[in-house]
């Protein structure tokens, strides 16, 4: 247990807090696919294996996103206690199993910009519901993008039409062959509803795709809209890309992703997913090769003004840490 553990100098209750603040990230259908390893001298991310989606992301792609989403969390709440953290991704053989390894660096005072990050830790939302017909003031888009180069990845904004009819296009060929898919339909129902702390609840779930929603939305079983409720006509559409592809790239992205998100939220933001078009290989190659070739998108975002949404259960955090080490003596 928590209570036991002496980790990077932190007190229990510190470190249970740092944990929890780590398992506020996003990740598909909330299946929050991370858990801990803790020694004295470090907390080790690994993947939890029981939380994969094997027909939704065969390659593990957005758990590892998502891991990393989780691995900028905690370097918040470390530097929220002033700690500086030392961060190793793929460790190998100094931490077998592990995504990532955090140390302590030392200590680091907190800027304006941390001090804004680390407070919209617990009040970012993954919002599916429709947004207001607000357009996103440039100044914004562009944070966003600084956010994404700050974590070494590229944040890429949809600007024109054109483009932007080629994203929908795909969108909507990634959902038709998802929504064909039995074992897809079955992992995206065993997810919905009333879950004991993961999932997407009916609160969560946003409104019941209709015909004329220019974007192909996933329906988590969500409520019937009312009458002219419809989503908004022109949000902020945005593919977060790394330099690379593989396991690394993928946790540096998740990384990326949660420093916009974050910054988002700052600025009064929301943002949901449309993650079918990185799911679908097919859909993801011509995705990757609509922006170039050079980059590799790892996610697709849907960014706008929001009415408030409540969170997403969360599991709790004795239940994530790993029996070896000291957690094995709790």
């Amino acid at each position: 247990m928590v209570e036991a553990a002496q980790v990077l100098g932190l007190g229990p209750d510190e470190l249970r807090e740092v944990l929890a603040a780590a398992t506020l990230a996003p990740s598909v259908h909330n299946t929050q696919p991370w858990r801990f390893r803790l020694a004295d001298d470090r907390i080790e991310l690994h993947a939890d294996p029981a939380r994969r989606l094997p027909a939704t992301d065969p390659e593990d792609r957005e758990l590892r996103l998502a891991c990393g989403a989780a691995l900028f969390n905690l370097r918040l709440a470390l530097r929220a206690r002033l700690i500086r953290p030392l961060v190793t991704l793929l460790p190998g053989s100094d931490a077998p199993g592990a995504l990532a390894v955090v140390r302590r660096g030392g200590r680091q005072d907190l800027d304006e910009e941390a001090r804004g990050l680390i407070g919209a830790v617990p009040a970012r939302r993954s919002n599916r519901m429709p947004f207001r017909n607000v357009p996103v003031p440039a100044a914004h888009a562009h944070a966003l993008v600084r956010a994404a180069e700050r974590e070494r990845t590229w944040l890429h904004v949809v600007a024109d039409r054109e483009e932007r009819a080629r994203l929908q296009r795909m969108v909507g060929d990634a959902h038709r062959v998802q929504a064909e898919d039995p074992a897809v339909r079955s992992e995206l129902a065993a997810w919905t509803g009333v879950r004991a702390g993961d999932g997407v609840p009916p609160a969560s779930a946003g409104i019941r795709p209709a015909p004329q929603d220019e974007w192909a939305l996933r329906d988590f079983d969500a409520r019937e809209r009312t009458p002219g409720k419809d989503y908004e006509s022109d949000p902020l559409m945005v593919v977060l890309c790394s330099f690379h592809d593989g396991p690394q790239a993928e946790l540096q992205a998740g990384q990326a992703l949660q420093r916009v998100l974050l910054t988002a939220t700052t600025f009064g933001l929301s943002a949901s997913f449309l993650s079918q078009p990185v799911e679908v290989r097919s859909v993801r190659e011509r995705l990757r090769r609509s922006l170039g070739g050079s980059l590799e998108p790892q996610a697709v975002l849907r960014i706008g003004f929001g009415s408030p949404v409540p969170p997403t259960p969360r599991r709790e955090v004795e239940a994530l840490v790993l029996e070896q080490g000291l957690s094995s003596r709790c």
